[in-house]
């Protein structure tokens, strides 16, 4: 097993870009490790020009191959398998791994699944909003100063990926359920949730971080999600007929 097989699966994904320069500097660091796949996500500036010049002639495939998207659901929609970065540590960015013991365990999900790598922007980094959409959590370990250039972390992820020790290979995961079938299921959940009142509606996401974590542990396939999403079909159905024979009675029953 070589990680050239799966480079192709990987795709590198820029939220929210301030500077066409680090945009730029990010596709050639993707290019001196073999990475092709960019995906630039509302950019606070799109200049072709100057993402060019800091990307040089080299990189130019890799520039001319990217995909802009307007919101981050939108672009990763399609991945078995999100990776957020993140400097922060805290009670709500939980399981953070290092690159190399990323890299590792990223290899044999890669052969089947597409795997996205979220970068955030260069001020502040992804928001706990942003890293929702991730399976896992990934710290590049820094000295006093925290603070890496855009360019410097994307460098760093791909050279441990490329160079992931595959001396023991290990199973190859199967698909995974995209991240649109997890979001849709996380909203019929939270709706089926709300039905039998065990989530607030005044406040559902505080119950819904903890059960998002719970799923994203699973590492759900898509025929999983598919149960998941049949139960909370279900449990609404269910309501809404013992709802509607309740009115039939005469003796309303509280939805709520």
């Amino acid at each position: 097993m070589t990680v050239g097989i799966v480079r192709d699966n990987i795709s590198i994904v820029l939220q929210r870009p301030r500077y066409p320069e680090n945009i730029g500097s990010a596709a050639r660091a993707m290019c001196n490790m073999g990475f092709t796949r960019l995906i630039v996500v509302d950019p606070g500036i799109w200049d072709d020009a100057r993402i060019r010049r800091l990307a040089t002639h080299t990189a130019g495939d890799v520039v001319d191959r990217i995909q802009r998207f307007s919101s981050l659901e939108a672009a990763l929609a399609p991945f078995g398998h999100v990776v957020g970065t993140t400097a922060r540590l805290g009670e709500q960015r939980p399981v953070i791994k290092s690159p190399e013991f990323l890299a590792r365990g990223l290899i044999p999900i890669a052969h089947n699944n597409p795997v996205a790598i979220l970068f955030g922007p260069e001020d502040r980094g992804l928001t706990n909003e942003d890293l929702k959409h991730c399976h896992q959590l990934v710290n590049i370990p820094t000295v006093d100063f925290s603070s890496l250039n855009l360019a410097q972390a994307v460098m760093i992820i791909c050279y441990c990926l490329a160079t992931a020790d595959q001396a023991e290979p290990k199973p190859l995961t199967p698909r995974l359920a995209k991240r649109v079938e997890l979001d849709q299921m996380y909203g019929e959940l939270t709706a089926a949730l709300m039905e039998i009142g065990y989530v607030n509606p005044q406040n559902p996401d505080y119950w819904m971080v903890r059960i998002r974590r719970f799923f994203t542990r699973l590492s759900l396939r898509a025929g999983e999600v598919s149960i998941v999403r049949g139960i909370c079909r279900q449990i609404q159905r269910y309501g809404a007929r013992r709802y509607t024979e309740g009115q039939r009675h005469g003796k309303p029953i509280d939805k709520g």
